[in-house]
């Protein structure tokens, strides 16, 4: 029988084992190894260094917002009903205002006057996605997968700001084609144009908030979608969107006059070069003359208030 073969003769002490020369993984992971064996650190792979740069805050939250953003508009796939009312509703307010209410207002040229009135009106309405789209999140505990995960609270709203954007400008161009077919078009430069969609995007996004904090405020879906459009009716026709707002009685003229809707209705118009109709009664107070300012302005400001606001009731009713 073959002896066996004893394994040389080390001194009997565990530190006399064979020990392992390749210290690639843990050169690797700490970043003190090279290829050459210079000892020089070694570059970092791209994904360590975008993990890093997440590091800063303010680039964290674009990132994981853009992320979230990208979620959202994934997750319409599953929801076709929202992205079909997105694109069927301006149709339909295009044709009912178009020529039930146009041909008694001027014809044709309402209908080119009116597409500022609808422009804004669409991208009101697309504040209904927002709350809709969140408040379905909080009520089937995706926020509550959200929040075990190391992001920013902001991050998660304006992941949902963000991606509705995109279905607003998708209801616009559904609007904008609607108008080119019934006859409207812009008669002023480029630059003008440019203007004129910059400042949509402004204002959708304010808008975006206030269905943000809609949303939070809700306690179900269900009331969620009511809420959001309760206050959006009222909002939209108390203005000079398609009316002249000095024809509404009392302080209805005043409430339209100072509406930010009536005044990016007017700066598109003006942007847009749409002239009134024969006979359109046009006020001359200061957002009627500052349109493009006041509406900027107005944006601003209900960004400041409500993202204030969205945040501290997402703080407080996510905390329960």
């Amino acid at each position: 029988m073959n002896a066996p073969v004893r394994a040389p003769d080390t001194g009997g002490t565990p530190d006399a084992l064979p020990r392992r020369t390749d210290h690639a993984p843990e050169a690797a992971a700490t970043g003190t190894g090279s290829g050459s064996g210079s000892g020089l650190p070694a570059s970092r792979p791209p994904g360590i260094r975008r993990t890093a740069a997440r590091r800063i805050p303010v680039l964290r939250v674009v990132a994981e917002s853009a992320d979230l953003a990208l979620r959202n508009l994934l997750h319409l796939r599953r929801s076709p009903g929202l992205l079909i009312s997105c694109l069927v509703e301006p149709v339909v307010y295009a044709l009912l205002i178009g020529y039930v209410f146009g041909n008694s207002l001027g014809g044709p040229a309402y209908r080119s006057y009116m597409m500022g009135g609808l422009i804004a009106q669409t991208v009101a309405f697309t504040t209904t996605f927002t709350t809709v789209g969140l408040s379905r999140d909080l009520e089937q505990g995706m926020v509550d997968r959200f929040r075990a995960l190391p992001i920013s609270r902001v991050a998660l709203l304006l992941g949902r700001t963000t991606s509705d954007l995109v279905t607003c400008l998708a209801s616009v161009a559904v609007t904008t084609t609607c108008g080119l077919l019934m006859g409207w078009r812009a008669h002023t430069g480029p630059v003008e144009v440019a203007a004129g969609v910059l400042l949509v995007l402004l204002f959708s996004f304010a808008m975006s908030w206030v269905g943000v904090f809609v949303a939070l405020v809700a306690p179900n879906a269900q009331v969620a979608g009511s809420l959001g459009l309760i206050w959006l009716f009222p909002a939209t026709f108390i203005s000079s969107g398609f009316v002249s707002g000095s024809t509404l009685p009392g302080p209805l003229s005043t409430v339209a006059a100072w509406n930010p809707i009536t005044s990016l209705a007017n700066a598109l118009r003006r942007l847009f070069g749409n002239t009134p109709p024969p006979g359109f009664h046009v006020p001359h107070d200061w957002p009627a003359q500052h349109p493009e300012l006041y509406t900027a302005g107005c944006s601003v400001l209900l960004v400041a208030v409500f993202i204030t606001l969205s945040t501290w009731r997402y703080r407080t009713r996510t905390s329960r």
